[in-house]
């Protein structure tokens, strides 16, 4: 059975802020923690490829890998995968969707994925991982678009 996580945070912020700052992948390594870089390799339409690296591991390992992400403006939803799957994974969807609600916006990433019988952990143990990096990454980014709708 697949992996999958479902996580989500309320931003103080206006839905269209919040949609427009996590759509803007160039930011990205200033929203997110565990980006260094992003390349857009290819756009059309909502439609985007882009390249993703992380931050050196402290052992020096590296990794990066191609996704793709289709925008929803009018649903205010956003489909995502990997394209490149690299040697621990055998797919990964993240499903993103944006609610207004009282305070703010909702913000929920809902990642399904399947681990190579060869990597290190299971679906479950990734699970576990995912849920806590998830998390840590959605502090950050409310932090990040709190910080830019006060100024």
């Amino acid at each position: 059975m697949p992996g999958k996580t479902d996580n989500e945070i309320v931003i103080a912020a206006p839905v269209d802020v919040v949609w427009e700052m996590t759509n803007d992948l160039e930011s990205w390594p200033t929203l997110f923690t565990e980006y260094e870089r992003v390349e857009v390799l290819d756009r059309e339409g909502d439609r985007v490829r882009f390249r993703l690296t992380m931050h050196p591991e402290p052992d020096g390992t590296v990794w990066s890998w191609v996704s793709e992400r289709r925008t929803h403006p009018v649903s205010r939803t956003v489909h995502a995968k990997r394209v490149e799957t690299g040697p621990l994974l055998e797919f990964m969807h993240i499903f993103w969707e944006y609610h207004e609600v009282d305070g703010g916006t909702r913000l929920r990433w809902i990642q399904q994925f399947e681990m190579k019988p060869s990597a290190p952990v299971d679906n479950e143990g990734a699970a576990r991982h995912l849920n806590e990096q998830t998390r840590n990454e959605m502090r950050h980014i409310k932090e990040v678009i709190e910080q830019r709708v006060a100024a």
